[in-house]
């Protein structure tokens, strides 16, 4: 038993005036009813209750405890209430991580379709390319650009993505087009640490995986200093498509490489292993689910 069993089974003695009734609305036996009482009047070590053979009265000690138990108790009554409700309905507010670049995709407008659907919904939008802690920063779900992971966390691939080799007109006149993915070894390398912790990039060929190492003069954490450097003819990108998609299309990097690129990284939504998950995130994770369209995750809109 614990103590809010042993409040409750007091406030319906006190309200009802008998153990028998008190007994019958809490489905329990008059016996139990009983030992709850004295065991709270034990802990207290103050009687609570007058018993004689017609009636029960409070004591001035019961009275006092019946005045500070009772708003505790419907508090407690009213905030399960509102557990439940959440549990079922999606409501509250979800913190979700994602990489820098994501912005320029399907996502915000996903967002704004889900939240147009959920008006009692509130997210927060963490943009970083760190591997957060979703338990020591609060993050409900984490979206990531990885390879399938092997963290202990429950992971929901949502989206294989492209990659591309990319570099700038300039850089590929000047430093010549690879045409095989070991050439990219003697190549200026822009290293995206989140991605390339040890800075070899991986390829497939015939179907099974090739480790380039690679060197270069800079390397970031953040993805936008690498892609500007790029842009300025200053080395080789290799990304996920959807942060370079615009550049691409501009004509201002030429992708090369493409039937080697890696296959295995996908989009992911990441998140701890509870017994009880909340149903704004199992929404959430639905709707992604069901509404990335691969033909337009790289675009707004």
């Amino acid at each position: 038993m614990d103590s809010l069993d042993l409040l409750r089974a007091f406030n319906e003695v006190a309200v009802s005036g008998s153990f028998s009734r008190a007994a019958k609305q809490l489905k329990l036996s008059r016996g139990t009813v009983s030992k709850y009482i004295a065991t709270l009047e034990s802990r207290f070590g103050v009687r609570l209750l007058n018993r004689n053979s017609h009636a029960v009265s409070l004591t001035d000690a019961g009275v006092l405890l019946l005045e500070r138990s009772k708003p505790m108790l419907e508090l407690v009554e009213e905030t399960r209430a509102e557990l439940q409700d959440r549990a079922l309905t999606p409501s509250g507010r979800l913190r979700i991580s994602a990489p820098h670049g994501i912005d320029q995709t399907q996502l915000p407008t996903l967002i704004n379709t889900f939240l147009g659907h959920y008006p009692e919904v509130s997210i927060s939008l963490v943009l970083t390319n760190r591997i957060v802690d979703l338990a020591e920063e609060g993050i409900d779900i984490a979206l990531r650009f990885a390879p399938a992971a092997n963290e202990n966390l429950i992971v929901r691939k949502l989206l294989l993505m492209d990659l591309s080799v990319c570099a700038a007109p300039m850089y590929w006149k000047t430093h010549g087009i690879p045409v095989h993915p070991e050439e990219l070894a003697s190549h200026n390398a822009l290293v995206g640490k989140h991605l390339s912790p040890t800075s070899k990039w991986r390829f497939e060929v015939d179907g099974e995986p090739l480790e380039v190492a690679v060197r270069g003069r800079l390397n970031a954490t953040e993805a936008g200093p690498l892609i500007q450097a790029a842009l300025l003819g200053a080395g080789v990108l290799y990304l996920p498509s959807v942060m370079l998609a615009p550049y691409i299309e501009s004509g201002r990097l030429v992708p090369v490489l493409s039937e080697f690129v890696r296959s295995d990284m996908w989009l992911s939504a990441v998140y701890l292993q509870r017994r009880h998950s909340t149903a704004v995130q199992r929404a959430f994770l639905d709707f992604l689910e069901n509404r990335i369209d691969p033909s337009k995750f790289a675009h707004k809109g």
